[in-house]
């Protein structure tokens, strides 16, 4: 009822109600000056006031009127408006002096003194009084939220000090790591250890917590958050006062390096040059357009000035992202660009696309490349890995398309995983295909890992830096090749262009990485340090996690070792045994068997019989299936071997 009065009442209703009641003090100031003194005749005393008293209430109206005392909330009743109180109660005094001596009065000398500082207790009391019984008429309305404040410095301090007057939220104690403020009243509030926070958080019924240390570091502040938020706890964060004026960065360690200065080496760059012409003019595909991989072959197609650059993905989100980027650009050089939404698993639609589009290059990039996800789904990385690229790489063939090329993987050598294996399998389809289409220039270009690429290895470690850590690598031994995204798609469009038919293309990607000493470059290049044995008081912790299914320590670039120089520095011809056209229908049917039939074991076996690598492969027998000759590509030249 009482709230329910209160907030009906308007700005203009309520500062009526604190003139009032100021007013309402002035005789009772009096009363109170009379009354603490000793006068023989307190009566006759008061009788002599009553005719002062209309003069020094309309002083006092007029004065607290024009100082805008009962404009102040209640809420805001501290220092200056106590000031201003202060103003009012002493020339209020001076005018009851003056009066008393106007209409000499014979009322002692001190009268007017006691009135004034009787006066302006009362108006403080009456105030405080007035925000309690609002206060309470709110939390009856409207319960608080009790918080107990983690960190009683500063910050802490300034925050309990704030939320005093705060209509929903009730600071009731703090929490500290510093045991010299544990057990000690802080801004009125209890401090305790950190580990007493449950306890004292059940005993008040708190269920959020507010983290009032700005000057941890951000990891230890989010594994603090995190921790807290393990045990159900709603977690807040408070910046500094200074980052909230602007004068300190908000979280300016946490800006993510670029990839590249991970990479231990200088990137490959220089301009496409003559290869671009093998995509000037034309009409290209690619497909997976809205990946890491994709995006930037388009980027870097579109630069090559094609016809109609065709953007092929499956997901409505990445293709809508990519097309979005490159409309304008695409306008601006008058390219075409023709998004389209569909599986390269859809025979289909990928033959009339081929046909109504009259696409000239096909570059191959869709794919499902997560090992632990694949792993765990085996048959559908399968499908899209093998049976996308061999219905896309046919149909490509069939409709007389210029060139083919197929973003491959160095997991395709000597694979341990069902990602590898798919893409080796994939690299087999489109060698014999090389071999029965003479139109058609089919190429494949083999690298390694891409950094900064989607679910790739330095975008995981900065997230993870971001939630404070740890960091995970699965094995302390474990090294990687890795290229950037734009080095790696400028040496596909090369050797797409440079291609004769049939050739793996291998890039040189420098030494490979340890991938644990890129975990302390992440952490490093951030501004904070690895905790670790021999620094127990770092920020980051790297935990090994062990290794993942079908996760190999190091990776190959090659099976047979042999790898020949072409006309462009950085790539090499990998020369390699290939399937029989033969093997190859007998690998997709008895894969499609298993597929059909929903047997991942037999997926699996059909997989690893077919991918199993010359030199591992019994005496006798120098390449999986029948043992038959590897056949001869045909109309195709050497690859040439100058360096440029």
């Amino acid at each position: 009822m009482l709230l329910k009065l209160i907030t009906s009442l308007n700005r203009s209703q309520k500062a009526l109600i604190f003139l009032s009641v100021d007013l309402l003090m002035v005789p009772l100031a009096l009363l109170f000056a009379l009354l603490v003194q000793e006068l023989p005749e307190p009566g006759r005393a008061l009788a002599q006031l009553v005719p002062v008293l209309p003069w020094l209430l309309g002083l006092v109206g007029v004065l607290e009127l024009g100082l805008g005392l009962p404009k102040i909330q209640l809420k805001a009743y501290e220092g200056r408006a106590m000031l201003r109180s202060l103003l009012l109660a002493v020339v209020a005094g001076i005018a009851l002096a003056s009066l008393l001596h106007l209409a000499r009065l014979a009322l002692p000398s001190g009268t007017p003194i006691i009135f004034t500082l009787g006066y302006f207790l009362l108006m403080v009391g009456t105030r405080m009084l007035l925000l309690q019984v609002v206060r309470g008429a709110y939390r009856r309305g409207n319960p608080r939220r009790r918080v107990i404040i983690y960190g009683a410095g500063t910050t802490g301090r300034q925050l309990a000090s704030a939320l005093h007057n705060h209509e929903s939220i009730d600071p009731v104690a703090f929490v500290d790591d510093n045991a010299s403020l544990q057990g000690v009243m802080v801004a009125g509030l209890p401090v305790y250890a950190p580990a007493r926070l449950r306890e004292q958080a059940g005993l008040r019924g708190v269920k959020r917590i507010l983290l009032a240390m700005p000057s941890l570091s951000q990891p230890r502040l989010a594994r603090t958050a995190r921790l807290l938020g393990t045990w159900g706890f709603e977690v807040q964060t408070l910046p500094s006062f200074a980052q909230l004026i602007g004068e300190e960065p908000l979280l300016d360690k946490l800006t993510p390096a670029a990839p590249q200065s991970f990479l231990g080496r200088i990137p490959h760059a220089g301009a496409l040059e003559e290869a671009a012409a093998a995509y000037a003019g034309r009409v290209v595909l690619v497909s997976g357009a809205g990946g890491s991989i994709g995006s930037e072959l388009c980027r870097q197609v579109l630069a090559c000035h094609p016809r109609r650059l065709i953007l092929f993905e499956l997901s409505e989100l990445a293709l809508y992202n990519v097309h979005r980027e490159l409309e304008q650009t695409a306008q601006g050089i008058g390219v075409t660009l023709v998004p389209v939404l569909g599986s390269v698993t859809d025979p289909r639609q990928v033959r009339r696309l081929l046909a109504e589009e009259a696409v000239q290059v096909v570059l191959h990039a869709a794919a499902y490349k997560h090992v632990p996800l694949v792993e765990a789904n085996p048959l559908s990385g399968l499908a899209n890995n093998i049976f996308g690229t061999q219905t896309l790489a046919a149909e490509a063939g069939a409709a007389g398309v210029e060139r083919f090329i197929l973003v491959s993987s160095d997991k395709a050598v000597r694979p341990a995983n069902v990602m590898g294996a798919s893409k080796r399998l994939a690299e087999l389809v489109v060698q014999d295909l090389a071999t029965r289409h003479g139109t058609t220039v089919f190429s494949m270009v083999r690298f390694g890992n891409v950094l900064g690429s989607s679910g790739s290895v330095v975008p995981l470690f900065q997230e993870q830096l971001r939630q404070g850590g740890p960091l995970t690598v699965t094995d302390p031994r474990m090294r990687r090749y890795f290229m950037t995204i734009r080095e790696a798609v400028q040496l596909v469009l090369k050797a797409g262009a440079g291609a004769e038919g049939g050739e793996i293309f291998v890039l040189d990607m420098g030494d490979p990485v340890p991938i644990l000493k890129l975990a302390r470059q992440v952490i490093e290049s951030a501004g904070y340090t690895v905790r670790d044995a021999a620094n127990p008081a770092g920020d980051i912790d790297i935990e090994i996690t062990g290794l993942r299914p079908g996760e190999k320590l190091e990776e190959e670039i090659s099976i047979s070792g042999d790898l020949v120089p072409t006309r462009y520095r950085k790539i090499l011809c990998a020369r390699e045994a290939r399937l029989s056209e033969i093997e190859v229908a007998t690998a997709l049917r008895g894969l499609r068997a298993a597929m059909a039939a929903g047997d991942v074991a037999q997926a699996r076996a059909v997989i690893a019989r077919w991918t199993e690598c010359p030199e591992d492969a019994p005496a006798g027998r120098t390449r999986p299936g029948s043992g038959a000759p590897e056949p001869a590509r045909r109309g195709r030249r050497p690859v040439k071997s100058e360096v440029r």
